[in-house]
């Protein structure tokens, strides 16, 4: 570590599934110490995420049918609940998005990475010995960005140079990498896609995203929320309560993009076209809905999942943020020690684009 570096830090720990009475804001942890292929991050600013609060409360069990909403709300039950990969270590640092600057180094990183300003890998593969599919999240399966310090791999780290500020840095990770991912494993093109949630992080990313491949995109929102998502480039912003068959018909849609599920599923298999593709990487309305699976495969479509990030899509981000190709949307600031707050107004689902902690040094 470099001499500046304290042996404290303030954080956020998250002390089991539950409510937020589970999440603890500390001022005494120990800085980590990193290993030979890690750097050391000062974190200026971290967003919240679906996923965080879907892993504080157990959502992520199979036992739990509802909306992550309900689940927040009503809460699970504990003795059945899960993280991304299985049961998580406790105490754990959550915080899957971090902007920050590196601080000190691992044996085998070079000391010339210390200093660059940073986004770190939501996904990561670095720990997998190259197994396909196989990925653990940063603020799950390893302590993430709500902590003044945080440790991540030297090849899941990566360095950005632009005007953007560390807030707005830090809205990307997440949300963008999970939009983009979904972008490039589908293969969308200049075609017509419908992006529901569109209001939310990964959705109004999926918007910017889908236009500047040149998509033709209906976003679905609410009422209060079709100008913002408007103005992020959607050419026709729906009601998230429209019925999406009467209003376009059948076989309207090349794509769907969903982070929705629930009762949006219903009019999916119907919209697409004939060859017509279909990923998700959400069902924050509710995982189980019904399949009709004549429709499948009598129309010959494309159901896919998306949660493994190949490797080209976070450099790719990179670029797009450092060419001025995408913006970020912020839509508040918290500071750290008000993450409970910040995860009220997060559920509240009254906002466009992110909301972001901003750490204190």
């Amino acid at each position: 570590m470099t001499e500046t570096t304290p042996i404290t830090m303030a954080a956020v720990y998250l002390t089991g599934y539950g409510d937020l009475d589970r999440l603890e804001y500390r001022t005494d942890v120990l800085v980590p110490t990193p290993g030979p292929n890690d750097v050391l991050i000062r974190v200026s600013a971290a967003g919240v995420n679906n996923t965080d609060i879907n892993t504080r409360t157990g959502w992520y069990s199979r036992d739990v049918t509802q909306s992550s909403g309900a689940a927040a709300d009503t809460g699970v039950d504990a003795d059945s609940t899960s993280g991304w990969s299985g049961d998580l270590q406790f105490p754990r640092i959550q915080g899957a998005d971090v902007c920050g600057h590196i601080v000190a180094v691992g044996g085998k990183v070079s000391d010339d990475r210390i200093g660059e300003r940073v986004l770190v890998s939501t996904m990561q593969t670095a720990h997998s010995a190259g197994e396909p599919f196989i990925a653990t999240v940063f603020g799950s399966e390893h302590d993430g960005g709500f902590a003044q310090f945080t440790l991540a791999h030297t090849d899941e780290t990566h360095a950005v140079n632009c005007g953007w500020s560390d807030v707005e840095l830090a809205s990307i990770p997440c949300a963008y990498s999970t939009a983009e991912n979904m972008l490039h494993r589908i293969e969308l093109g200049a075609e017509h896609v419908l992006i529901t949630g569109a209001s939310g992080g990964v959705g109004s990313a999926a918007v910017q995203l889908a236009k500047r491949r040149g998509a033709h995109v209906t976003a679905v929102a609410g009422a209060t929320k079709a100008d913002a998502v408007r103005e992020l480039g959607a050419d026709l912003v729906v009601h998230r309560n429209t019925d999406l068959v009467a209003t376009f018909g059948e076989n309207s849609f090349d794509v769907v993009v969903d982070v929705v599920a629930g009762p949006v599923w219903e009019h999916v298999t119907r919209l697409l076209r004939i060859g017509g593709r279909y990923i998700s990487a959400g069902a924050i309305a509710g995982p189980v809905v019904d399949l009709d699976v004549r429709d499948l495969y009598l129309k010959d479509l494309t159901l896919k999942g998306s949660t493994y990030q190949d490797p080209e899509v976070f450099p790719n981000l990179i670029g797009y943020i450092e060419r001025g190709e995408i913006r970020p949307m912020i839509a508040a600031t918290y500071p750290l020690d008000q993450i409970a707050t910040a995860q009220t107004a997060f559920l509240a689902k009254d906002f466009v684009g992110k909301i972001v902690l901003e750490i204190p040094e």
